[in-house]
């Protein structure tokens, strides 16, 4: 990946927000058959980059991935053969991060975070530009939204330590298909020291 580092988007914290994708309790919580042991690897540093983006009052946008009960399941439900619906309490955001008050939570039925939902409005409205991607599952989630922030015009900035899969297999073929065209790759500590600066 180091050969695209070179011709990267220059990250600075104005105009930037960052995106927690999914750290639920479905992938958080070891009772749960949805359990994403690499998930709880990388809660420390979302958690801390979310602090930093706290400490400068830059957005924060939580996603969830739930279902009404009244809604089509689509190919999604087809595919994987479960849903997980609002009301059910693996669908809260994992309780070592819950959002504060002027942070945004985001309900999703889909992969991408942009589709079936006000997010890019949202991120327009706050003058946002550039995006930070952290959360879960590297390969389905986090990848489909950074392609389609890419495709409506942010610059991505995706945290290679705040993403998690199934295998590091899927993580880095992930990592792999965004650095070529649509994210530049960045760790935890980078985006801790420009955030400090």
């Amino acid at each position: 990946m180091n050969e695209h580092r070179a011709r990267r988007h220059v990250f600075s914290p104005e105009h930037s927000a960052l995106l927690v994708m999914d750290m639920q309790r479905y992938f958080l919580d070891e009772s749960s058959h949805a359990y994403l042991p690499a998930a709880a690897g990388i809660k420390a540093n979302v958690s801390g980059i979310v602090a930093g983006f706290r400490a400068l009052s830059l957005p924060i946008i939580f996603t969830r991935h739930a279902l009404l009960r009244d809604e089509e399941p689509g190919a999604m439900g087809r595919w994987w053969g479960d849903v997980l619906h609002d009301d059910d309490e693996l669908s809260n955001i994992d309780t070592d991060m819950l959002p504060m008050p002027d942070d945004t939570v985001v309900r999703k039925t889909q992969y991408n975070a942009f589709l079936g939902t006000d997010l890019d409005k949202m991120l327009w409205r706050m003058g946002v530009s550039r995006v930070v991607v952290t959360g879960v599952k590297t390969h389905l989630c986090c990848e489909s939204t950074a392609r389609d922030a890419f495709m409506r015009g942010y610059d991505v900035f995706f945290v290679i330590d705040g993403t998690a899969s199934n295998s590091e297999e899927l993580h880095l073929a992930s990592l792999k298909n965004l650095t070529d065209g649509f994210a530049t790759p960045v760790t935890t500590e980078e985006v801790l020291s420009w955030l400090r600066k």
